[in-house]
């Protein structure tokens, strides 16, 4: 029996896949639980447009990220924090301050886009961190912690 997932099942496929399953998988888990619909004819080929007019969005979103990416290669960030005489940060630098740093200069990036690639900031000095703007546009970016 062939049907079509409508939401990611562990091992057997992701959204939108043509799977073939037994009949009684199909019938009696998958349909009734609204994972998945009989792959009929009328179905495939909603699937193959719906399939289509993605593929044109996320062209579209990935040109969009590419375009800010290039933007973002030459911002200069420099975030204030207070310090101990050491040099050392009274708590630490997150993605919270670096979104808040990004979004004053213009750009509009949502905290849950930034990695920081060290554990944690806690010291003054340069740091880079990671913005994925999208699944296959990852930016990386660098900032500089200064004492305030």
């Amino acid at each position: 029996m062939e049907v079509i997932l409508l939401q990611d099942v562990a091992r057997l496929g992701s959204k939108d896949d043509l799977v073939t399953v037994k009949s009684g998988h199909g019938r009696n888990f998958l349909i009734p639980q609204k994972m998945a619909i009989i792959a009929t004819e009328s179905a495939k080929k909603v699937l193959a447009e719906n399939t289509k007019q993605k593929a044109h969005k996320q062209a579209k979103l990935k040109d969009l990220a590419l375009e800010i990416a290039e933007k973002l290669k030459t911002v200069q960030l420099v975030i204030g924090a207070k310090t101990s005489t050491t040099g050392k940060i009274f708590g630490s630098v997150n993605t919270i301050m670096l979104a808040e740093a990004i979004n004053a200069k213009g750009f509009e990036i949502d905290r849950k886009q930034i990695m920081i690639s060290d554990e944690s900031v806690k010291e003054i000095g340069n740091y880079t961190a990671k913005i994925k703007l999208h699944k296959e546009v990852i930016v990386e970016l660098g900032f500089e912690v200064v004492s305030e």
